[in-house]
């Protein structure tokens, strides 16, 4: 699939039919200005932001979580804040949009660019937080094993 200059094209896509590992080789496409106009797009972004949490259920992977009780709260800051609050316990994952009744083992915070990268396997989490681009309010052990917990797409 070939991009446009710009986000016109990520705004005709059909998202729920993107595989992971196309949503990745999106993301690696992506200029930070691209980034920016997507943001902008408040209707886009939404869209984006919802497909990623809406698969983050199928790409859980039990066996590494273990026996984990928490709920880690994503804030993705931008024109407009979006939280969402990821539950893991008895071995499923549930996503809610909005902030839960539970209260957050772990926040991460970052902005558009670095949820995209992150989400795609594009950026690496630990780099970012050393590059104070995402913050960790929390339980960082947990954040740290986020990445081993979910099956993140690569775009190789």
């Amino acid at each position: 699939m070939e991009m446009a200059d710009d986000t016109t094209g990520l705004a005709d896509l059909d998202l729920a039919a993107v595989s992971p590992e196309e949503y990745a080789r999106i993301v690696k496409a992506l200029s930070a200005r691209e980034i920016e106009e997507l943001a902008r797009d408040e209707a886009l972004r939404a869209r984006v932001v919802a497909e990623v949490f809406g698969r983050m259920a199928q790409q859980f992977r039990p066996e590494k979580a273990g026996g984990l009780d928490a709920v880690i709260r994503w804030r993705i800051t931008g024109v407009r804040e979006l939280v969402y609050d990821v539950a893991v316990a008895e071995g499923a994952c549930t996503v809610r949009e909005g902030r839960g009744e539970g209260r957050p083992r772990v926040t991460l915070e970052m902005g558009d660019e670095e949820f995209l990268k992150v989400t795609s396997g594009n950026a690496g989490p630990v780099k970012l937080f050393m590059k104070r681009r995402l913050k960790v309010v929390g339980d960082v052990a947990l954040a740290l094993r986020l990445t081993a917990m979910f099956d993140i797409p690569q775009a190789g």
